[in-house]
């Protein structure tokens, strides 16, 4: 049975996994208030006139994806991270940078709602 909600994906997860993945959930939430919360591409996502933010959970890291503009926006700060087109690796062997995923989620925020 397919996974239909955010709850229920961080459900499946050790208790330690799922304080991390409430804890991005939270930043996220913060950031962007308005923001939807859905489930999009079987991983955790954030709606605001489009997808804002995905996040998922894997073996050595949590994966966050903020598209091809928030990765590019924010390019110097990721260098210490794995980071693709529209992808970051945070590895859970080192602290999680909730700062960080604030202000690109902030960034995107702004930028869905300013190209209306």
């Amino acid at each position: 049975m397919p996974i239909k909600t955010i709850d229920e994906y961080i459900a499946q997860f050790q208790p330690d996994i799922q304080k991390h993945l409430q804890t991005i959930r939270q930043v996220i939430q913060k950031a962007a208030p308005d923001a939807t919360e859905r489930m999009s591409y079987g991983i955790p996502t954030f709606y605001l006139n489009g997808n804002l933010v995905h996040f998922g959970m894997f073996n050595q890291h949590l994966g966050f994806y903020p598209t091809p503009s928030g990765v590019e926006h924010f390019k110097d700060e990721l260098k210490p991270y794995k980071h693709a087109k529209g992808s970051i690796k945070f590895p859970l062997s080192k602290p999680i940078p909730y700062n960080l995923i604030t202000r690109i989620t902030k960034f995107r925020a702004e930028q869905n709602t300013t190209n209306d």
